[in-house]
């Protein structure tokens, strides 16, 4: 079992937040609240997880996963 693949959480400007799986892209999802997008991201890695092992594609590994921010000045 992996310790958890990373999870972005953005504000959605019409309320909630869209969670955001940079290890799958194009899986995401979103909720009314930081737990329930979390919740519902989680639903969203285990189907598309599913998915990729049905077609016999690899599936990727967190551990090597790195999240930093970069500052950006104009």
């Amino acid at each position: 079992m992996n310790d958890g693949y990373h999870v972005v959480l953005e504000p959605d400007p019409d309320g909630g937040y869209v969670a955001v799986v940079p290890a799958f892209p194009g899986c995401y999802s979103q909720g009314d609240s930081e737990e329930e997008a979390l919740t519902n991201a989680r639903e969203a890695i285990l189907l598309t997880i599913e998915d990729m092992r049905e077609r016999g594609e690899p599936i990727p590994d967190p551990s090597g996963e790195i999240v930093r921010k970069v500052a950006v000045g104009e």
